[in-house]
């Protein structure tokens, strides 16, 4: 059984009769999401384009990679080019997958695709009405100071950034 509790424009609420594979059943509250996409922007001079956005459920701004939430039917790489133009005023040439996160599977069911954007050429920025943020350009290296500070602490930044340092550390 499932029971319809929020419809929002981001997530949809429900409580779900789940019977688990240990035969127990039990109600469960689960969120669902469209899923979203991310991107580390790589600039040729070596820096990493963030941003810096308000996030009010975190109680002030924090530092991310440009992402956004799939539209409906969109492929993942359409919404991270899209979102990062958007954001970042930057157009991507080339996108490489880093890899697919669940943010929080004990209650979500959203994936967030994590990529790698590179030969960029500037554009314009075009910003929601609810974003609150500013542009930043940093040296990889401080960007990866920030995680370790924990100044860098959205989870999917995190992963991203990490994943992208060490491709690039690798090549």
């Amino acid at each position: 059984m499932k029971r319809e509790i929020y419809k929002g424009k981001v997530v949809h609420l429900f409580v779900e009769s789940v019977t688990l594979p240990n035969a127990t059943t039990i109600d469960m509250e689960v969120v669902r999401h469209p899923g979203a996409a991310a991107v580390v922007p790589l600039l040729e001079n070596g820096k990493v384009v963030l941003i810096r956005q308000y996030r009010y459920a975190t109680g002030g701004y924090l530092y991310e990679i440009p992402a956004g939430k799939l539209s409906d039917g969109e492929p993942p790489e359409t919404c991270a080019v899209r979102e990062t133009e958007e954001e970042t005023g930057w157009h991507i040439g080339r996108l490489d997958k880093l890899t697919t996160i669940f943010t929080a599977p004990g209650f979500c069911d959203e994936q967030i695709h994590l990529y790698l954007g590179t030969k960029l050429t500037r554009s314009r920025q075009q910003l929601d009405p609810d974003e609150v943020l500013e542009v930043v350009e940093l040296p990889f290296d401080d960007a990866i100071q920030k995680i370790d500070d924990q100044i860098i602490c959205d989870a999917k930044s995190v992963v991203a950034l990490q994943l992208a340092y060490t491709r690039k550390t690798l090549s």
